[in-house]
């Protein structure tokens, strides 16, 4: 469950506590939108603790530089030992 699932546990929790004027039997809707706005605060908690473990910075590193490479091209007139 991500973020955005626990602000809706938060969201529909705080609406059945305290928006709601329904009675179920045997249910205390209060009591569940307490907990669900808990459940909600929870995995907020954990998501942000979480992703601040992810975030690693990395040290910048040298540039690579290729090194340049001179290609001698044969004409034919070279023995190999600069002659």
């Amino acid at each position: 469950m991500g973020l955005g699932g626990c602000i809706i546990l938060i969201a529909v929790g705080a609406i059945l506590t305290f928006a709601t004027d329904w009675h179920m039997q045997d249910v205390n809707l209060t009591v569940v939108g307490l907990i669900l706005m808990a459940v909600g605060l929870i995995g907020v908690a954990t998501f942000t603790g979480i992703a601040r473990r992810r975030r690693v910075v990395v040290p910048p590193t040298t540039p690579v530089v290729e090194e340049e490479r001179h290609h001698h091209h044969s004409d034919g007139y070279s023995d190999g030992y600069g002659v």
